[in-house]
């Protein structure tokens, strides 16, 4: 049984430029706590997370059996900017599920928030309802650079806002920052690296600048007009520096993108990376249940008109409506085995392969095992007798080459 959730909150001031995510722009003016539409969302979503409690249906006037066994141990709020919702509809939203999945003892409740977007007493008044955990999206503590990515707030803000969190006694935060940048340099993100280490973040996410299609930079990108963009070896350089900085000042790279004082690792994310169930709900989320993807629709119009096909009966559902248009189902051992592999090997701890020998068979074990054997001598993988790895930082560097020769092995398309 599942127990960890996703909450997607697809509000946002405005769209950066690198942004592909299912996100509704709200303006920068708008007041999210008059907002017909976001509370209109809440509302929405509750039907959704309702529909999908895996606990006993209640009786007449009664309320849901709780089972401590599949009580949610993690619950992360993404989005979007989860941080402009307003405070009465995060409590509705956290108490409808307490409801109906039952929150452990020691739950980790996380939330993205964005500089800018709170002050003080709200942070007050998110840690008086039990979130524990903030993702903070800092990109960087260069204006331009924050101008360039189309965001909407300035150094100024970051500042402003490890204050807060600091003032509020809200230790366990997680800074991100972007490197990659147009315009970036070496020395630039040098010292992005040295502010984050100096706010005392328990958690530090980095990552490499992606120009998705149809973005903003996308755009620009297949019209030639997105310039100065750092050379592959000089981003390459930055990711080693950055993983070479944060491990020495006691963050470790304990994946890919992500670094943590020991015992501040994402818990949530964790159940991403080793392939655990997990629900997920709200516009564009994705749930995985029983070896079964529901994918929910990415616009607000046609999520809405998914959540009408969903029967308003009380019975429990432990697996998704048969619904072809989302449901997404792994066709083949070589499906499941390749998605496993692409997120443990994002790990630095890397895959048991006990747990790999119990789910598939011989032959595609030792397809595995050729390929990550021919890139040991570039140092890029480690194979002993009970687990398989990338190295760090150059096998999670050239990660990608990897993962391709292993689609192939494995008859994949990638």
């Amino acid at each position: 049984m599942p127990q960890s959730a996703y909450i997607h909150i697809p509000f946002c001031r405005r769209r950066c430029y690198y942004c592909d995510f299912p996100i509704t722009p709200i303006g920068d003016r708008a007041l999210p706590e008059n907002s017909p539409m976001i509370a209109e969302y809440t509302d929405r979503l509750l039907q959704e997370i309702r529909y999908f409690s895996p606990l006993n249906p209640p009786g007449a006037g009664g309320a849901p059996l709780l089972n401590p066994a599949s009580s949610l141990k993690t619950l992360f709020f993404g989005g979007g900017t989860p941080s402009l919702l307003p405070t009465d509809q995060i409590d509705r939203i956290l108490r409808t599920l307490e409801t109906h999945y039952g929150f452990a003892p020691d739950i980790e409740i996380s939330m993205e928030i964005d500089p800018g977007t709170f002050d003080l007493p709200r942070l007050r008044a998110w840690k008086a309802l039990g979130i524990n955990r903030y993702s903070l999206g800092i990109q960087s503590i260069h204006d331009l650079h924050l101008e360039t990515l189309g965001r909407s707030h300035r150094h100024t803000d970051n500042l402003h806002a490890i204050e807060h969190l600091h003032a509020a006694d809200l230790s366990n935060f997680s800074l991100d920052l972007i490197s990659g940048i147009p315009g970036l340099t070496f020395e630039q993100w040098d010292s992005s690296l040295t502010w984050a280490i100096g706010t005392d973040a328990t958690h530090l996410s980095t990552y490499d600048l992606t120009i998705e299609p149809g973005t903003v930079f996308g755009k620009q990108h297949d019209k030639g007009q997105l310039k100065n963009l750092p050379p592959e070896e000089t981003t390459a350089q930055m990711y080693r520096h950055a993983s070479k900085r944060l491990t020495a000042a006691g963050y470790p790279h304990y994946e890919i993108s992500n670094h943590a004082k020991p015992g501040y690792e994402s818990q949530h994310n964790l159940t991403y990376w080793r392939t655990q169930p997990f629900y997920g709900f709200g516009m564009g989320a994705t749930s995985f249940l029983n070896d079964h993807r529901l994918n929910r629709p990415r616009t607000r119009d046609t999520y809405y008109l998914w959540l009408r096909t969903l029967s308003p009966s009380t019975s429990a559902h432990p697996t998704p409506p048969p619904n072809p248009s989302y449901l997404l189902s792994p066709s083949s051992p070589n499906d499941r085995l390749l998605e496993t592999l692409m997120m443990g090997l994002r790990l630095q701890e890397g895959i048991a392969l006990s747990d790999l020998n119990a789910k598939y068979s011989p032959t595609l074990i030792t397809q595995v095992l050729n390929i990550l054997h021919r890139y040991q001598k570039q140092g890029w993988t480690k194979i002993s007798p009970d687990r398989i790895r990338l190295t760090c930082p150059e096998g999670f560097l050239f990660s990608n080459i990897i993962l391709i020769a292993l689609f192939q092995a494995l008859d994949i398309e990638p």
